[in-house]
């Protein structure tokens, strides 16, 4: 069997597991009685996937040159920081990736992984909308049907009462926590929305790797996310607690999961299509809701499978390839623009 078929296949087993590993570790590290700094476990992340990254970067292009000796610190630093580098601009992805990050922290404190898992498919919304913006690409009727969808599923889902957890507390703490959680994730879906798109747009002006990206953007949130989270921010508490204060394994596991997460999606997205990733992130919160029936007794609602299902297809439906028409000269796709360049 071929190779590129083993890593597409295995990437994307791989993305549909850690996607609800993810999202369950958080949770459960969240309502644990002994909390740890959300702060201090994403600069943790951080800097482990700045290790990674500027390793990974050193392999590669030790393999491209042929040799060690080759290769030295100046050209290191060159490559990573250099005027042809573009490493300011990863400032501003930097930064909304590290809100996105603390964010996360915070919705699993407020919602169940069911509903936050299918909340952020709002990111396709806003993905489109900066899509259009930024990147100046069209978006297709299948994919606004798809996008109209997705928010009617969304509200369909928040009508489910939730876990063990959320569903102890009372019905106006419950609103509450709900109200605040949909917002962090609203938020967090924005800010890396945005980040998304505009390292998209970056990522094609630069022949800079990916790895040399990692090392950049780890690098711009740990020290963002070092002095305004943990000095100023949450400062005080670090002071009177210690650093890794309530730390435990699953604290270690999410800070584990969370620096996995960037690798195994640039492996994704060389490798796998969009459907494929849709199709796994589709088996993804399936899979995820029924795990999270037996082990923190989700209350699963006929709305919450309905919703559950209209978001799905929404996401199959927006990573639809677009209809093509074969003319006499080729194949086309069915855009205005190539429509004119062809009557021309």
């Amino acid at each position: 069997m071929d190779i590129n078929v083993i890593i597409k296949w295995g990437s994307l087993v791989a993305l549909t597991i850690h996607n609800n590993l993810t999202v369950f570790i958080m949770r459960y590290s969240k309502i644990l009685p002994e909390q740890y700094i959300s702060s201090t476990a994403v600069v943790c992340a951080e800097i482990c996937k700045f290790a990674i990254s500027l390793i990974l970067h050193i392999i590669f292009r030790v393999r491209e040159l042929g040799s060690i000796k080759k290769y030295n610190l100046k050209m290191l630093v060159n490559e990573l920081f250099g005027t042809e580098s573009d490493a300011l601009k990863t400032l501003v992805p930097a930064c909304l990736y590290l809100v996105q990050n603390n964010l996360q922290y915070y919705s699993m404190t407020k919602l169940d992984p069911a509903t936050f898992r299918i909340s952020s498919q709002i990111k396709h919304v806003i993905i489109a909308f900066f899509t259009v913006v930024i990147l100046k690409r069209r978006i297709y009727s299948h994919q606004w049907v798809s996008i109209f969808l997705l928010v009617f599923g969304i509200i369909l889902v928040q009508f489910s009462k939730g876990d063990k957890t959320t569903s102890s507390l009372s019905s106006q703490d419950a609103l509450i926590n709900k109200s605040l959680g949909l917002l962090s994730v609203f938020i967090t879906c924005l800010s890396s929305g945005f980040a998304g798109v505009y390292f998209e747009k970056m990522l094609k002006k630069t022949k800079v790797s990916p790895w040399a990206r990692n090392v950049q953007l780890s690098l711009f949130s740990v020290i963002p996310g070092y002095i305004i989270g943990c000095l100023i921010i949450d400062g005080k508490e670090i002071r009177e607690k210690g650093f890794f204060s309530g730390y435990s394994r699953w604290t270690i596991y999410s800070i584990m999961c969370q620096t996995l997460t960037g690798f195994i999606v640039v492996i994704v997205i060389k490798y796998a299509d969009n459907i494929l990733k849709s199709f796994a992130n589709s088996i993804s919160i399936i899979l995820g809701c029924i795990a999270q029936y037996f082990i923190f007794g989700f209350d699963i609602t006929i709305t919450f499978i309905v919703g559950c299902f209209i978001v799905l297809y929404s996401s199959y439906l927006y990573g639809k390839p677009v209809k093509q028409k074969r003319y006499k000269y080729g194949l086309i796709e069915d855009n205005k623009e190539n429509m004119e360049e062809l009557k021309a």
